[in-house]
């Protein structure tokens, strides 16, 4: 009869530890909820130009505003069309995603470049690949 009890007992011991597992032991069910993150859209840059002519060169000088004051800004400007057609200057500005650790405050960038192009050329402005608004420096 001794035996019956110690079974007993140990029954009720393996089924409080089973419950106490299937109870307080995470699921994969249970993880941490994901909510989706809006996407951002790209905003139009606008980027402030100053175009002097002398010479047959272009100088550019310009500002733009960039997440923070870590962030470079590389420019290129290239001549488009053809000597038939109106020619363009292509100012492609390139601003690198954040690399570092610098504290988020906009800040505004100065850029300048030069070229070579006729006297009348418009300029088109690109940043990152999207077209820019511009406004007089």
């Amino acid at each position: 009869m001794r035996h019956t009890h110690l079974w007993a007992a140990a029954a009720i011991l393996a089924s409080i530890i089973l419950a106490s597992f299937v109870f307080l032991v995470p699921h994969t069910h249970d993880g941490v909820s994901t909510t989706l993150l809006p996407t951002t859209v790209p905003s139009v840059p606008t980027v402030a130009l100053r175009d002097v002519f002398k010479k047959g060169i272009h100088i550019i000088t310009g500002s733009l505003e960039t997440p923070n004051v870590c962030t470079g800004v590389t420019v290129d400007a290239t001549l488009t069309g053809t000597a038939s057609s109106t020619q363009n200057i292509l100012l492609a500005i390139s601003m690198p995603n954040d690399s570092g650790i610098c504290l988020q405050e906009k800040s505004t960038t100065q850029f300048s470049t030069t070229i070579t192009a006729p006297q009348d050329s418009s300029l088109v402005v690109t940043v990152n690949g999207i077209s820019a608004t511009t406004t007089n420096l």
